[in-house]
């Protein structure tokens, strides 16, 4: 580890791993004002770049916030709305104004009723215990709902400093730079030091004459399936563009793949809808139960593919999950895809092992709304 530290983060530099704070390219070590490139493309580019951090570093981070007085903008996946929740969140931010906002709503389709999205991300903040003042859907990419989020901001925060936090993978940089162009014109974003009172780097970008908005680290989730898989296949499991929904009609005793990385099987009720959301890249394949095992083994890397894994992951290392499914539901698997199946049905989801299977109230007509 090199004692050199970033002069506008305060980051130690690295050159070993672009994904981790502090990193620069080897031949920029050598320079006096040497600056890490996250902190680069912003000075120069007004871009915020995501980096990678642990949970043990991000608890440091929260606990930090907790001394400081501001306004928290915690960023939400539409798309993975479980994986970005963190329980312990308001216990460690304290008794700060929290702003929920519900990101990268362009990948739902647009049939999603958006009103009824944010009312399940509600419920499901409030069982993780996660109290917010505002919630607000936006399309950081598209450019959507930006403006009432500012207005918002301008609401709460009363001239405080600005927070942003989030999990790795939630669009927190997209919609931060976003808001740079929004606030900030096309004036030169300057990077300063580091936080005080924390041994984390966070950067902070000003939002007025006043205040400023502080980029955070977004924390890493062991429970995404990104993490099963190569880098190079992300872009085949992450939705990049409108989500294309497809539905079968399943009777019980049949088994849907997702690709190579995750099997449903319909164990009993009625013939029912099954309908995917997930990257259109991903392959959809649907047979018989007592067929599965075999099915899987002789084509998990040909057929199933894309992403191409090099070994039958569901059958060496895989976890099961079971749901007697009551009523309307989604079957969110974590960073992967979610399903939403109607009442009635008893459905095992078949993951790697670390990945995790939720069961919500589906966000789509035809479930409770109370």
């Amino acid at each position: 580890m090199s004692d050199l530290k970033c002069i506008g983060c305060g980051a130690a530099l690295q050159s070993g791993d672009e994904t981790k704070k502090g990193y620069i390219p080897e031949s920029g070590m050598k320079r006096e004002d040497a600056i890490c490139r996250r902190c680069y493309r912003l000075k120069h580019y007004n871009e915020i770049m995501d980096v990678d951090i642990d949970s043990g570093e991000f608890m440091t981070m929260l606990n930090s916030l907790y001394e400081v007085d501001g306004l928290i903008i915690k960023v939400i996946d539409a798309f993975d709305i479980n994986a970005s929740l963190i329980p312990s969140f308001n216990r460690i931010v304290g008794d700060k104004k929290v702003i929920a906002v519900l990101n990268k709503t362009d990948l739902l389709p647009k049939s999603v009723n958006v009103n009824r999205l944010i009312h399940r991300a509600k419920l499901m903040l409030k069982e993780n215990g996660i109290t917010a003042v505002d919630m607000v859907a936006v399309s950081a990419l598209k450019n959507h709902g930006l403006d009432r989020l500012i207005d918002m901001i301008t609401s709460h925060a009363g001239g405080k400093d600005v927070y942003v936090v989030g999990t790795t993978n939630v669009g927190k940089s997209t919609l931060i730079n976003q808001l740079i162009k929004m606030t900030t014109g096309d004036g030169e974003v300057i990077t300063t030091s580091r936080f005080p009172g924390t041994t984390l780097d966070l950067i902070d970008i000003p939002l007025d004459e006043n205040a400023f908005i502080y980029d955070t680290p977004g924390v890493i989730v062991p429970s995404q399936m990104a993490h099963y898989i190569s880098k190079d296949d992300l872009k085949h499991i992450t939705p990049s563009k409108e989500i294309k929904p497809v539905t079968f009609q399943l009777e019980s005793g049949q088994t849907l793949f997702l690709s190579g990385l995750a099997r449903v099987d319909f164990e009993a009720g009625d013939r029912s809808s099954f309908t995917v959301y997930a990257s259109n890249q991903l392959t959809l394949h649907r047979t018989k139960t007592s067929n599965a095992e075999n099915f899987y083994e002789k084509h998990y890397s040909g057929l199933l593919a894309p992403p191409e894994i090099e070994s039958p992951v569901l059958m060496e290392n895989g976890k099961t999950f079971s749901f007697d499914v009551t009523e309307d539901s989604d079957i969110e698997i974590s960073g992967y895809a979610f399903i939403s199946v109607s009442g009635g049905a008893r459905v095992s989801v078949h993951v790697p092992k670390g990945v995790e299977v939720n069961l919500r109230q589906t966000i789509f007509k035809g479930g409770s709304s109370s």
